[in-house]
């Protein structure tokens, strides 16, 4: 089922059927997924890159400027990431009053898949761009490494995050939330 096409229903307390815009009888969970389509999977990948880029440029800025072993660097830029990458979708789910736990446990099921490749693309190309990791923070080279790393991890991630909401997964989790 094509869901971009469809209106998505739940069966209430009842059986009876809960249209698209109806909220259940209990929590926030309407059984609503956001439609599966490009654009939607393009939009969760940009606020995944967000938190990414965030989380990464700060890394490897600090790496860099502590003069850290490529492999620590790399360590502190893919934590930084994380923790950037899941306080940005814990904000807006904390924004719709669900309690922390709740919404760390909804930020770890929407982004983990998504920043786990976004890292290993982003960084693998850090690695493999001749130079990239040994380059100053004034050094172009660093800088045009990191941008291409990030759009490439971009463009890789985006067709994963339009699988996983077609599935309920994902950025599919935070919408619940936002309805």
């Amino acid at each position: 089922m094509d869901h971009s096409t469809h209106e998505h229903t739940t069966h209430g307390e009842h059986g009876e059927h809960a249209g698209h815009g109806e909220h259940a009888e209990h929590g926030a969970h309407t059984g609503h997924r956001p439609p599966s389509t490009w654009a939607a999977a393009a939009q969760a990948t940009l606020h995944c890159l967000t938190g990414c880029a965030i989380g990464e440029v700060l890394g490897m800025v600090i790496g860099t400027a502590l003069g850290l072993h490529g492999v620590a660097t790399i360590a502190l830029a893919v934590a930084l990431a994380f923790v950037f990458g899941y306080a940005l979708t814990m904000r807006g789910v904390l924004k719709a009053g669900v309690p922390f736990r709740t919404a760390l446990k909804v930020a770890l099921a929407a982004d983990t898949i998504s920043i786990t490749v976004m890292e290993i693309v982003d960084n693998a190309i850090m690695v493999v761009v001749p130079g990239a990791m040994d380059a100053g923070l004034g050094d172009w080279l660093f800088w045009g490494a990191l941008v291409l790393a990030l759009a490439v991890a971009f463009v890789l991630t985006w067709p994963v995050n339009k699988w996983m909401i077609g599935r309920g997964k994902g950025h599919a989790v935070v919408h619940e939330y936002h309805h």
